[in-house]
């Protein structure tokens, strides 16, 4: 209209942080982004990070969350290989090449926004940024979480998940020119509003989910005589080790790069292997994102940390 400044689009900068299966809100919140017109130009993820965001990159976010969504605890368990003898308890292979299936891949550089992915080169303790070459050997590197899921082989380096030195990685995005970054930290304190569980969904009690339940039985077969009443599963310990540490990283990160906003996501919005609860997830992201942008919208301006 006359005399009416036009609005521009304002872009972005996003930063997927870790945190297995809550980053699956890492989808509301890009879903809000979009649902308000932000224009989403350069994406740095860890771990989940890295596969929600490298699938958006290839435009079939839309694809895998209706694929997500459909699964079930048994789907969840169908698609793990398991593995004693190569680093981790499951190879990944049978993940990857259904997920390859599902959205196709495509080579880094060609993607249509600058995106990275991080992982970690175990053998020299090196914080790796993969910007070039497949799209799922980056995304297989940086979702290897340490004992759980074999190390990535890649040019003679053995990578594993990115979020064990960089859960928020901000500094691969800042070779963009945005006018916002927004970092989406899947370890967000824990409010009693945060995503419930449902104690009797797949005939199941709150946090005895069958992956759980196979993780418990390995750590079992230790035999150390310790009463079963004092044990933590090995999940649970390698866990909760994981969250604290990437918790302490986040908050330095946060500290030091100073976005202009962050979505936190609860760390008990779900358990890192529960996939089969997508739908709740993705929208508590996007609950979570609608709320903080309304902040940003009505009372910040770019530059203005949150």
């Amino acid at each position: 209209m006359p005399g009416q400044q036009e609005q521009r689009t304002r872009t972005v900068s996003l930063v997927l942080g870790s945190g297995g299966a809550r980053g699956l809100a890492h989808i509301g919140v890009i879903r809000e982004l979009e649902a308000r017109g932000y224009e989403i130009r350069a994406i740095a993820g860890s771990s989940m990070g890295a596969l929600v965001g490298g699938i958006h990159g290839l435009g079939e976010l839309g694809t895998y969350a209706d694929w997500v969504q459909g699964l079930s605890q048994a789907d969840v368990i169908g698609l793990l290989d398991w593995s004693f003898s190569d680093g981790g308890m499951i190879r990944g292979h049978k993940l990857m090449r259904k997920l390859e299936d599902l959205v196709g891949d495509r080579n880094i550089e060609d993607l249509p926004i600058s995106y990275t992915a991080v992982a970690v080169d175990i053998r020299r303790g090196k914080e790796i940024w993969m910007t070039d070459g497949s799209l799922f050997d980056a995304i297989r590197a940086s979702i290897a979480i340490p004992a759980i899921f074999a190390p990535h082989r890649y040019h003679g380096r053995a990578l594993v998940d990115g979020g064990l030195l960089n859960p928020v990685p901000v500094a691969p995005t800042l070779r963009t020119l945005t006018d916002l970054t927004i970092v989406v930290d899947l370890n967000g304190p824990a409010p009693k509003t945060a995503l419930e569980k449902d104690q009797n969904e797949d005939g199941d009690e709150a946090h005895s989910g069958v992956l759980k339940r196979m993780l418990g039985y390995v750590e079992s077969l230790r035999m150390n005589g310790t009463p079963a009443a004092e044990r933590l599963a090995l999940s649970e310990v390698l866990m909760r080790s994981l969250e604290t540490m990437q918790a302490a990283l986040t908050q330095h990160h946060l500290a030091v790069f100073r976005p202009d906003l962050v979505v936190s996501v609860p760390k008990n919005a779900c358990m890192f292997h529960e996939f089969h609860r997508a739908g709740p997830v993705i929208e508590l992201g996007r609950e979570i994102a609608r709320a903080r942008l309304d902040e940003l919208e009505e009372n910040g301006t770019p530059g203005t940390p949150y």
